[in-house]
């Protein structure tokens, strides 16, 4: 009886696992390795909050399930954000005011990211974005790569059921962009 009280509504554990999904895309090697983005605090930063954008933006509209499963996966999203730079050893002081710029970058990229993928298939502004942030200065970096990863990703997520969120699944999109 207690564990039903205990257990998180459907909406908000999905959005917990597709939080986990999206790190574990984030951190392919592939992306690191083949496209230049730096393994470092910034651009796993940038991958993350990549990921996290195109999962939201496919959830955005199908009504008041997804929109509770976005709201969970962007809490945890902010949550593991919180968690990383209390580990790091930011100060319970300076935290608010870190987040609070996190916060403004993660949204301000929301509509950066916006305005490039509703332009797909042309990618000459997703090519100008991701090189602004992704790949800020790295010299070796691969966009082209990267842009046709997020065109191929973003194709899998819309092709994906709905039904496949909800539940917290999301296709493998890293094998559908790298075949």
């Amino acid at each position: 009886m207690l564990q039903r009280w205990l257990r998180p509504r459907p909406a908000v554990a999905a959005g917990r696992r597709l939080y986990l999904w999206v790190v574990e895309q984030a951190r392919t090697p592939a992306l690191y390795r083949d496209m230049g983005a730096p393994d470092t605090l910034e651009g796993r930063f940038e991958l993350y909050t990549l990921h996290l954008i195109l999962l939201l933006r496919r959830l955005r509209g199908e009504g008041p399930q997804a929109k509770e499963t976005s709201q969970a996966l962007f809490d945890a999203y902010l949550q593991a954000l919180d968690d990383t730079y209390r580990e790091l050893g930011v100060g319970d002081l300076s935290m608010a005011k870190k987040m609070r710029k996190l916060g403004e970058a993660v949204y301000g990229r929301m509509k950066t990211y916006d305005v490039a993928l509703d332009l797909l298939p042309d990618t000459t502004e997703l090519g100008a974005v991701t090189a602004r942030t992704v790949f800020e200065g790295v010299a070796q970096a691969d966009v082209d790569a990267l842009c046709q990863y997020v065109s191929a990703w973003t194709a899998a997520l819309a092709a994906a059921p709905l039904d496949m969120f909800l539940d917290g699944r999301a296709p493998d999109a890293l094998e559908t962009a790298t075949s």
